[in-house]
């Protein structure tokens, strides 16, 4: 399956953007999906992932009651809501998806074989 991830552009702090991921060649059934990001300089870190049932979402700390992530079958697109926006979530965001991924390894990036290109979201003050 391949991603595409769309969406990223320049904000201003405590705006809002909401990201996509689209799968073509496959479908997001199966899958368990997430998001990371990547600041210039640091490590990629984890952002948010659905279970492979969508039952289970996980959020980093520093992103839990702003960002939402969502998936929709009809579409085959994956979404990652974010609201209230700051400073420090620049950074270019990756959408993953992988069929192996189990709950307790949502946040690990060594689990998703699947990776779209990063989509680069920038918050002015």
């Amino acid at each position: 399956v391949q991603l595409q991830a769309s969406g990223g552009g320049l904000v201003q702090a405590g705006d809002s953007l909401r990201l996509s991921c689209s799968a073509s060649g496959g479908t997001f059934r199966g899958y368990a999906v997430a998001w990371f990001r990547q600041a210039p300089g640091k490590e990629r870190e984890f952002v948010a992932a659905l279970s492979r049932s969508g039952d289970y979402p996980s959020y980093s700390a520093s992103v839990k009651g702003r960002f939402t992530i969502s998936r929709d079958y009809v579409q085959n697109t994956v979404y990652l809501q974010m609201n209230s926006l700051k400073l420090e979530d620049s950074a270019d965001y990756y959408c993953a998806a992988g069929r192996s991924v189990i709950s307790s390894s949502l946040a690990r990036s060594d689990m998703y074989p699947y990776w779209g290109q990063g989509t680069l979201v920038t918050v002015s003050s």
